[in-house]
């Protein structure tokens, strides 16, 4: 069985189609972990646990593990345990004999037998249904089951890799989630930090995909300029990977000033000094350097209306057009010959 897992927000989980290894782990020290645990178990059979939130690349991970692990030959058999309702998953997962219900006309394999010798990927595993959960752990336990309506017993050897974007802990407190299921999927935990705990990673991930957006779209854009990446890392990501992945294309397809889509004060750049608590902090300091912060997001949001033309932002800002090359190249986004001192008017007038 092929794999059939489509592209999502950018980052391509069919085979042969994975990121780089320094696109998806990034240089974040929350991914360098990560890599480092994965790297240790990736060839071992003992179950993992991917927890994080939606659009971090939970199923990109699971599919990794997968395409590096010594099930790599078998199918890879993704499984949303939420988006399929309770009365129809418990076919979908064991499959069903001929005539085990009204309608079944032929004899259909679960998706739990298409990953024999390969990886069952369990999504959103804590919004199984509960009634499900105990059949599912004896499947666990000994890799036998049986289809509905079907008394032959069967026997499957895969690769288990589950995810949840929900607590574990909480879920099982809520009584929505066995305990005992939880200990025998919770082998291996492996966290995937919000886009906005990783901001490092942004500037990479987001000229990956507008190259692959250009490709998805038959599109040749421009590379992104370092301020457009420093305005990228001001923003907080709630839809993570997927959403940053939806602002390159508009990029792609649209143009620069469509980069973000600007949905109110708390979405847009903010200023992030933090006070220093292990000695005296001057107040005068902590107003400059606000006010410094405060600038710089003011400039960067200008580049953005103003489709990241310098000379536009500059007469936008009223301020001279040197005094705006200067402000970007102190603080360090851009090389030494844009805002250097000797610079023509208008070397840089175009859209970056």
């Amino acid at each position: 069985m092929a794999v059939s897992e489509k592209k999502k927000g950018g980052l391509s989980a069919k085979a042969g189609e994975l990121p780089p290894d320094e696109i998806l782990f990034g240089r974040s020290a929350a991914m360098a972990e990560i890599r480092q645990k994965v790297q240790k178990v990736v060839r071992t059979d003992v179950p993992i646990l991917i927890q994080g939130a939606n659009g971090t690349g939970k199923g990109l991970l699971a599919y990794y593990i997968h395409s590096h692990s010594a099930y790599s030959s078998g199918a890879f058999v993704k499984v949303n345990c939420a988006a399929i309702p309770g009365a129809l998953l418990e076919s979908e997962l064991y499959g069903f004999e001929k005539g085990a219900f009204t309608g079944a006309l032929a004899a259909k394999p679960g998706r739990i037998e298409m990953a024999h010798k390969g990886t069952l990927f369990l999504d959103e595993i804590t919004d199984l249904d509960i009634n499900l959960q105990s059949k599912l752990l004896q499947f666990l336990q000994d890799g036998r089951f049986s289809r509905l309506g079907g008394e032959e017993e069967k026997v499957i050897e895969t690769r288990l890799i589950c995810a949840t974007n929900k607590s574990p802990e909480e879920e099982i407190a809520a009584g929505r989630f066995r305990a005992d299921l939880f200990y025998r999927i919770n082998v291996v935990q492996l966290r995937i930090p919000r886009l906005c705990e990783r901001k490092e990673d942004i500037p990479g991930l987001a000229e990956y995909l507008r190259v692959q957006h250009d490709k998805q779209f038959a599109k040749v854009s421009e590379p992104l300029a370092d301020e457009v990446l420093k305005y990228l890392q001001h923003l907080n990501w709630d839809g993570n990977v997927r959403e940053l992945s939806n602002g390159i294309a508009r990029y792609v397809l649209t143009g620069p000033e469509s980069i973000t889509i600007p949905a109110g004060p708390e979405r847009r750049i903010g200023v992030g000094t933090r006070l220093k608590t292990n000695g005296p902090v001057p107040l005068k300091n902590i107003y400059k350097d606000s006010i410094r912060e405060i600038e710089w997001n003011i400039i960067l949001e200008a580049l953005r209306v103003n489709r990241w033309n310098r000379r536009k932002t500059a007469k936008a800002l009223k301020i001279s057009y040197r005094a705006l090359l200067q402000k970007i190249q102190a603080a360090g986004f851009v090389g030494r010959k844009a805002g250097a001192p000797g610079v023509k008017e208008g070397a840089e007038d175009r859209p970056i």
